[in-house]
Protein backbone atom coordinates (compact mmCIF):
# COMPACT_ATOMS: atom_id res chain seq x y z
CA UNK A 1 0.00 0.00 0.00
CA UNK A 2 0.93 3.42 -0.79
CA UNK A 3 2.44 5.05 2.51
CA UNK A 4 0.41 7.21 4.52
CA UNK A 5 1.03 10.73 5.44
CA UNK A 6 -0.55 12.05 8.96
CA UNK A 7 -0.45 15.58 10.25
CA UNK A 8 -2.07 16.91 13.21
CA UNK A 9 -4.48 19.90 13.34
CA UNK A 10 -5.27 22.04 16.07
CA UNK A 11 -8.20 24.26 17.07
CA UNK A 12 -6.38 27.72 18.08
CA UNK A 13 -3.34 29.66 16.85
CA UNK A 14 -0.24 28.64 18.75
CA UNK A 15 1.84 31.09 21.03
CA UNK A 16 5.20 30.48 19.61
CA UNK A 17 7.55 28.97 16.73
CA UNK A 18 8.55 25.77 19.48
CA UNK A 19 4.72 24.69 19.90
CA UNK A 20 4.57 20.98 21.61
CA UNK A 21 0.71 20.65 21.98
CA UNK A 22 -1.77 21.94 19.69
CA UNK A 23 -5.08 20.51 20.92
CA UNK A 24 -6.07 22.51 24.11
CA UNK A 25 -7.14 26.52 23.87
CA UNK A 26 -10.31 28.16 22.69
CA UNK A 27 -11.77 27.39 19.38
CA UNK A 28 -10.70 29.59 16.35
CA UNK A 29 -12.54 28.20 13.12
CA UNK A 30 -10.49 30.71 10.38
CA UNK A 31 -7.36 28.99 12.01
CA UNK A 32 -8.90 25.26 11.94
CA UNK A 33 -10.01 26.53 8.23
CA UNK A 34 -6.65 27.26 6.92
CA UNK A 35 -5.23 24.45 9.20
CA UNK A 36 -6.78 21.57 7.49
CA UNK A 37 -6.90 23.61 4.28
CA UNK A 38 -2.85 23.80 4.32
CA UNK A 39 -2.63 19.73 5.04
CA UNK A 40 -4.68 19.20 2.09
CA UNK A 41 -2.51 21.48 -0.19
CA UNK A 42 0.72 19.51 1.13
CA UNK A 43 -0.64 16.13 0.38
CA UNK A 44 -1.06 15.22 3.66
CA UNK A 45 -3.47 11.78 3.53
CA UNK A 46 -5.05 11.98 7.17
CA UNK A 47 -4.73 14.41 9.68
CA UNK A 48 -5.29 13.52 13.76
CA UNK A 49 -7.70 15.64 15.67
CA UNK A 50 -6.56 15.09 19.20
CA UNK A 51 -8.43 14.21 22.52
CA UNK A 52 -8.15 15.40 25.93
CA UNK A 53 -10.57 15.92 28.99
CA UNK A 54 -10.48 19.71 28.46
CA UNK A 55 -10.22 20.16 24.71
CA UNK A 56 -12.54 20.38 22.21
CA UNK A 57 -14.67 18.06 20.87
CA UNK A 58 -13.06 15.63 18.38
CA UNK A 59 -16.08 15.12 15.49
CA UNK A 60 -17.82 18.42 15.88
CA UNK A 61 -13.67 19.55 15.04
CA UNK A 62 -13.24 17.04 12.33
CA UNK A 63 -16.83 18.02 10.36
CA UNK A 64 -16.14 21.26 10.52
CA UNK A 65 -13.18 20.58 9.17
CA UNK A 66 -14.14 17.87 6.59
CA UNK A 67 -16.48 20.79 5.34
CA UNK A 68 -13.98 22.89 4.04
CA UNK A 69 -11.71 20.23 2.53
CA UNK A 70 -12.32 17.81 -0.23
CA UNK A 71 -10.28 14.63 0.11
CA UNK A 72 -7.92 15.13 3.85
CA UNK A 73 -9.10 12.27 5.88
CA UNK A 74 -9.59 12.36 9.60
CA UNK A 75 -7.99 9.93 12.45
CA UNK A 76 -10.30 10.97 15.15
CA UNK A 77 -8.58 10.26 18.62
CA UNK A 78 -11.40 8.85 21.12
CA UNK A 79 -11.35 7.43 24.54
CA UNK A 80 -14.06 4.70 24.83
CA UNK A 81 -16.28 4.33 28.45
CA UNK A 82 -18.39 7.51 27.97
CA UNK A 83 -20.40 7.45 25.30
CA UNK A 84 -22.76 3.88 24.63
CA UNK A 85 -20.46 2.00 21.78
CA UNK A 86 -23.77 0.88 19.73
CA UNK A 87 -23.99 4.96 19.97
CA UNK A 88 -20.29 5.33 19.08
CA UNK A 89 -20.87 2.81 16.18
CA UNK A 90 -23.82 4.89 14.66
CA UNK A 91 -21.90 8.21 15.19
CA UNK A 92 -19.17 7.00 13.31
CA UNK A 93 -20.61 5.17 10.43
CA UNK A 94 -22.60 8.63 9.86
CA UNK A 95 -18.98 11.00 9.81
CA UNK A 96 -17.92 7.79 7.30
CA UNK A 97 -21.39 8.15 5.27
CA UNK A 98 -21.40 12.04 5.14
CA UNK A 99 -17.90 12.99 4.52
CA UNK A 100 -17.58 10.22 1.45
CA UNK A 101 -15.28 7.54 3.83
CA UNK A 102 -12.73 9.90 5.11
CA UNK A 103 -12.65 8.51 8.65
CA UNK A 104 -9.50 6.71 10.55
CA UNK A 105 -9.85 6.23 14.30
CA UNK A 106 -7.40 6.98 16.92
CA UNK A 107 -8.33 4.63 20.20
CA UNK A 108 -6.53 5.89 23.71
CA UNK A 109 -7.37 4.41 27.22
CA UNK A 110 -5.97 7.89 28.59
CA UNK A 111 -2.64 9.14 29.46
CA UNK A 112 -3.17 9.31 33.36
CA UNK A 113 -5.19 8.37 35.80
CA UNK A 114 -5.65 11.85 37.00
CA UNK A 115 -6.61 13.09 33.59
CA UNK A 116 -9.31 10.62 33.11
CA UNK A 117 -10.85 11.82 36.49
CA UNK A 118 -11.27 14.95 34.93
CA UNK A 119 -14.00 13.40 32.60
CA UNK A 120 -15.19 11.29 35.75
CA UNK A 121 -13.92 8.07 34.68
CA UNK A 122 -12.03 6.38 38.13
CA UNK A 123 -11.24 3.37 36.12
CA UNK A 124 -6.97 2.52 36.40
CA UNK A 125 -5.59 2.23 33.06
CA UNK A 126 -5.33 -1.66 32.83
CA UNK A 127 -9.35 -1.83 33.58
CA UNK A 128 -9.66 0.98 30.88
CA UNK A 129 -7.56 -1.21 28.27
CA UNK A 130 -10.28 -4.13 29.06
CA UNK A 131 -13.43 -1.52 28.61
CA UNK A 132 -11.61 -0.64 25.25
CA UNK A 133 -10.88 -4.05 24.01
CA UNK A 134 -14.65 -5.08 25.15
CA UNK A 135 -16.26 -1.81 23.41
CA UNK A 136 -14.29 -2.12 20.13
CA UNK A 137 -15.89 -5.56 20.28
CA UNK A 138 -19.20 -4.41 19.86
CA UNK A 139 -18.52 -1.54 17.43
CA UNK A 140 -17.19 -4.02 15.36
CA UNK A 141 -20.66 -6.12 15.41
CA UNK A 142 -22.38 -3.07 15.37
CA UNK A 143 -20.49 -2.22 11.77
CA UNK A 144 -20.76 -5.58 10.42
CA UNK A 145 -24.70 -4.92 9.89
CA UNK A 146 -27.52 -5.81 9.72
CA UNK A 147 -28.16 -7.18 13.06
CA UNK A 148 -29.77 -7.76 15.38
CA UNK A 149 -27.24 -8.70 18.23
CA UNK A 150 -26.38 -9.67 21.70
CA UNK A 151 -23.25 -9.14 23.58
CA UNK A 152 -22.64 -9.91 27.13
CA UNK A 153 -19.44 -9.06 28.84
CA UNK A 154 -17.72 -7.87 31.62
CA UNK A 155 -18.47 -4.01 31.10
CA UNK A 156 -20.98 -3.59 28.70
CA UNK A 157 -24.63 -5.91 27.69
CA UNK A 158 -26.46 -5.55 24.90
CA UNK A 159 -29.92 -6.64 23.92
CA UNK A 160 -31.11 -6.88 19.91
CA UNK A 161 -28.65 -4.13 18.43
CA UNK A 162 -28.83 -3.04 15.27
CA UNK A 163 -27.51 0.40 13.45
CA UNK A 164 -29.59 1.71 10.07
CA UNK A 165 -26.57 3.39 9.02
CA UNK A 166 -23.00 1.51 8.44
CA UNK A 167 -19.56 2.93 7.58
CA UNK A 168 -18.86 3.57 3.93
CA UNK A 169 -15.23 1.94 4.43
CA UNK A 170 -16.02 -1.53 4.38
CA UNK A 171 -15.92 -3.91 6.85
CA UNK A 172 -14.96 -0.46 9.07
CA UNK A 173 -12.79 2.10 9.23
CA UNK A 174 -9.59 1.78 9.93
CA UNK A 175 -8.71 1.36 13.95
CA UNK A 176 -5.65 3.15 15.31
CA UNK A 177 -4.29 2.78 18.74
CA UNK A 178 -0.98 3.17 20.53
CA UNK A 179 0.64 1.78 23.60
CA UNK A 180 3.61 -0.17 25.04
CA UNK A 181 1.93 -1.57 28.49
CA UNK A 182 0.62 -4.77 28.13
CA UNK A 183 -3.30 -3.81 28.35
CA UNK A 184 -2.59 -1.83 25.01
CA UNK A 185 -0.65 -4.13 23.34
CA UNK A 186 -3.31 -6.94 24.13
CA UNK A 187 -6.21 -4.69 22.67
CA UNK A 188 -4.70 -3.72 20.04
CA UNK A 189 -3.38 -7.35 18.53
CA UNK A 190 -6.97 -8.68 18.74
CA UNK A 191 -9.48 -5.30 17.57
CA UNK A 192 -6.91 -2.73 15.71
CA UNK A 193 -5.62 -2.60 12.33
CA UNK A 194 -2.42 0.12 12.96
CA UNK A 195 -0.36 0.36 15.04
CA UNK A 196 1.13 3.91 16.46
CA UNK A 197 4.38 4.03 17.68
CA UNK A 198 6.51 7.53 18.47
CA UNK A 199 10.18 7.03 16.81
CA UNK A 200 12.83 5.21 18.27
CA UNK A 201 15.93 3.56 17.42
CA UNK A 202 16.02 1.05 13.85
CA UNK A 203 16.88 -1.87 16.03
CA UNK A 204 14.15 -0.90 18.99
CA UNK A 205 11.48 -0.41 16.15
CA UNK A 206 12.41 -3.38 14.32
CA UNK A 207 12.09 -5.84 17.14
CA UNK A 208 8.97 -4.03 18.61
CA UNK A 209 7.33 -4.69 15.07
CA UNK A 210 8.85 -7.95 15.13
CA UNK A 211 6.91 -8.71 18.71
CA UNK A 212 3.51 -6.99 17.47
CA UNK A 213 3.25 -9.01 14.46
CA UNK A 214 3.09 -12.17 15.92
CA UNK A 215 1.18 -11.16 19.04
CA UNK A 216 -1.52 -10.33 15.68
CA UNK A 217 -1.11 -13.32 13.95
CA UNK A 218 -2.47 -15.37 17.07
CA UNK A 219 -5.70 -13.84 16.33
CA UNK A 220 -5.46 -14.52 12.52
CA UNK A 221 -4.76 -10.50 11.99
CA UNK A 222 -1.93 -8.83 9.58
CA UNK A 223 -1.16 -5.28 11.52
CA UNK A 224 -0.14 -2.17 9.57
CA UNK A 225 2.25 0.26 11.28
CA UNK A 226 2.24 4.26 11.74
CA UNK A 227 5.52 6.46 13.15
CA UNK A 228 4.88 9.72 14.84
CA UNK A 229 8.21 11.88 14.81
CA UNK A 230 8.83 15.73 14.54
CA UNK A 231 10.96 16.83 11.39
CA UNK A 232 13.52 19.86 12.11
CA UNK A 233 14.92 20.32 8.55
CA UNK A 234 16.76 23.27 7.45
CA UNK A 235 18.36 24.08 3.98
CA UNK A 236 21.82 22.68 5.64
CA UNK A 237 22.40 20.14 8.31
CA UNK A 238 24.38 22.93 10.25
CA UNK A 239 20.89 24.88 10.01
CA UNK A 240 18.46 22.26 10.83
CA UNK A 241 20.64 21.76 14.03
CA UNK A 242 20.83 25.34 15.06
CA UNK A 243 16.99 25.21 14.43
CA UNK A 244 16.72 22.17 16.93
CA UNK A 245 18.76 23.75 19.61
CA UNK A 246 16.50 27.07 19.77
CA UNK A 247 13.35 25.46 19.93
CA UNK A 248 15.43 22.79 22.79
CA UNK A 249 16.14 26.26 24.77
CA UNK A 250 12.20 27.69 24.30
CA UNK A 251 10.91 24.27 25.55
CA UNK A 252 13.30 24.11 28.35
CA UNK A 253 12.78 27.79 29.53
CA UNK A 254 8.85 26.89 29.50
CA UNK A 255 9.44 23.81 31.68
CA UNK A 256 11.32 25.76 33.99
CA UNK A 257 8.50 28.46 34.32
CA UNK A 258 6.04 25.80 34.65
CA UNK A 259 8.03 23.41 36.86
CA UNK A 260 8.27 20.83 34.25
CA UNK A 261 6.52 17.04 33.87
CA UNK A 262 7.23 13.78 34.24
CA UNK A 263 6.95 10.43 31.97
CA UNK A 264 3.45 9.45 32.70
CA UNK A 265 3.03 6.04 30.77
CA UNK A 266 5.03 3.02 29.45
CA UNK A 267 5.43 4.68 26.17
CA UNK A 268 6.97 7.51 27.71
CA UNK A 269 9.00 5.85 30.00
CA UNK A 270 10.49 3.99 27.49
CA UNK A 271 11.77 7.38 25.30
CA UNK A 272 13.10 8.73 28.70
CA UNK A 273 15.43 5.55 28.58
CA UNK A 274 16.61 5.56 25.49
CA UNK A 275 17.32 9.52 25.68
CA UNK A 276 19.51 8.56 28.72
CA UNK A 277 21.39 6.43 27.04
CA UNK A 278 21.93 8.63 24.09
CA UNK A 279 21.32 12.39 22.85
CA UNK A 280 20.94 10.98 19.05
CA UNK A 281 20.48 7.41 18.08
CA UNK A 282 20.94 6.47 14.07
CA UNK A 283 22.68 9.87 12.90
CA UNK A 284 19.34 11.95 13.14
CA UNK A 285 17.06 10.39 15.67
CA UNK A 286 17.11 13.13 18.49
CA UNK A 287 16.30 12.90 21.80
CA UNK A 288 16.48 15.88 24.10
CA UNK A 289 13.27 17.70 23.40
CA UNK A 290 11.38 14.40 24.38
CA UNK A 291 13.83 14.29 27.75
CA UNK A 292 13.22 17.68 28.27
CA UNK A 293 9.12 17.33 27.85
CA UNK A 294 8.87 14.25 30.03
CA UNK A 295 8.26 12.09 26.75
CA UNK A 296 4.94 13.22 26.35
CA UNK A 297 3.27 12.72 23.33
CA UNK A 298 4.95 13.53 20.38
CA UNK A 299 9.02 14.99 21.12
CA UNK A 300 10.94 12.45 19.09
CA UNK A 301 12.71 14.49 16.25
CA UNK A 302 14.33 13.81 13.69
CA UNK A 303 16.70 16.76 12.03
CA UNK A 304 18.58 17.48 9.11
CA UNK A 305 17.84 18.67 5.72
CA UNK A 306 14.83 17.62 4.03
CA UNK A 307 16.53 14.70 2.10
CA UNK A 308 18.59 13.59 4.72
CA UNK A 309 15.18 13.47 7.28
CA UNK A 310 13.46 11.70 4.28
CA UNK A 311 16.32 9.17 4.12
CA UNK A 312 15.69 8.40 7.82
CA UNK A 313 12.22 7.99 7.07
CA UNK A 314 12.40 5.41 3.96
CA UNK A 315 14.67 3.67 6.93
CA UNK A 316 12.05 2.91 8.63
CA UNK A 317 9.75 2.36 5.61
CA UNK A 318 11.90 -0.49 4.70
CA UNK A 319 10.68 -2.35 8.35
CA UNK A 320 7.03 -1.91 7.07
CA UNK A 321 6.65 1.28 8.71
CA UNK A 322 3.38 2.26 6.21
CA UNK A 323 2.56 5.56 7.42
CA UNK A 324 4.05 8.51 9.23
CA UNK A 325 2.01 11.18 11.79
CA UNK A 326 4.46 14.77 10.81
CA UNK A 327 4.08 17.43 12.48
CA UNK A 328 6.44 20.55 13.67
CA UNK A 329 6.81 23.23 16.44
CA UNK A 330 5.64 25.93 14.17
CA UNK A 331 2.55 24.31 12.92
CA UNK A 332 1.00 25.90 9.96
CA UNK A 333 4.25 26.80 8.54
CA UNK A 334 6.20 23.68 9.04
CA UNK A 335 3.10 21.98 7.06
CA UNK A 336 3.84 24.13 4.35
CA UNK A 337 7.77 23.45 4.45
CA UNK A 338 6.92 19.69 4.84
CA UNK A 339 4.89 19.69 1.69
CA UNK A 340 7.20 21.57 -0.30
CA UNK A 341 10.40 19.73 0.87
CA UNK A 342 9.67 16.61 2.56
CA UNK A 343 6.67 14.97 1.87
CA UNK A 344 7.69 14.60 -1.73
CA UNK A 345 10.55 12.62 -1.10
CA UNK A 346 9.26 9.98 1.33
CA UNK A 347 6.74 9.62 -1.43
CA UNK A 348 8.86 9.14 -4.07
CA UNK A 349 11.48 7.01 -2.04
CA UNK A 350 9.06 5.00 -0.98
CA UNK A 351 7.50 3.93 -4.37
CA UNK A 352 11.25 3.32 -5.58
CA UNK A 353 11.74 1.14 -2.31
CA UNK A 354 8.15 -0.80 -3.66
CA UNK A 355 9.19 -1.24 -7.37
CA UNK A 356 12.78 -2.13 -6.91
CA UNK A 357 13.86 -2.40 -3.14
CA UNK A 358 16.84 0.78 -3.88
CA UNK A 359 14.85 3.81 -2.44
CA UNK A 360 17.01 5.85 -4.35
CA UNK A 361 15.48 8.99 -5.15
CA UNK A 362 16.51 11.71 -7.75
CA UNK A 363 15.27 15.23 -7.34
CA UNK A 364 15.93 18.64 -8.79
CA UNK A 365 19.45 20.00 -8.74
CA UNK A 366 18.34 23.65 -9.28
CA UNK A 367 16.31 23.97 -6.11
CA UNK A 368 16.75 20.41 -4.48
CA UNK A 369 13.13 20.52 -3.85
CA UNK A 370 9.58 20.11 -5.73
CA UNK A 371 6.26 22.14 -6.04
CA UNK A 372 3.84 21.43 -3.14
Amino acid sequence: MPVKIIGMIGVTPPTNDATVHIITGGISPAYLKSFAQAHEAADYDLVLVGYTSQSAEGIAVASYAAAHTERLGYLIAHRPGFVAPTLMARKFATFDQLWNGRLAVHIIAGVSDVENMMDGDPMEKPDRYRRAAEYLDVMHRAWAGPGPFDFEGEFYTVRAARSDVLPLQQPHPPVYFGGSSEGALVMGARHCDVFAMFAEPLAVMAERMDEFRARAAAHGRAPRFNMSLRPIIGETEDAAWDKAAHILELVQKEMADTGGQLAADHSAERIMALAEKADIHDERLWMPLAAAYGARGNTTCLVGTAEQVADACLEYYKLGMGGFLMRGFDPLNDVEDYGRELIPRIRAGAAAIDRDGTGQVIMPEASQSVPG
